[in-house]
């Protein structure tokens, strides 16, 4: 599938592929490529979120850290290929 195809999740996991590349066998090569797309989002909520775009960064926290079941399954449906089929 090419990329203008692809989910945008599978697309935002192929770029965060594609940096741990950038960093080789550079040291904590996962964690540094996850923390630039994490920067990256975390700007954007704060620019479209609204005022309660903290809230809703902190509800995907939390679901994460509570219900790990529950945020695979928010990310999986985000693999949906048309909107109307988007959990999250």
């Amino acid at each position: 599938m090419s990329k203008d195809h692809q989910p945008p999740i599978e697309r935002v996991e192929a770029l965060y592929d594609e940096l741990v590349g950038h960093y080789g066998d550079g040291d904590q090569r996962e964690i540094r490529a996850a923390a630039k797309i994490l920067l990256v989002a975390l700007v954007k909520f704060r620019e479209h979120g609204g005022p309660q775009w903290a809230t809703l960064l902190d509800e995907y926290v939390e679901i994460l850290k509570h219900d790990p079941q529950r945020f695979q399954r928010m990310l999986e449906s985000n693999r949906a290929t048309t909107p109307d089929e988007l959990l999250a």
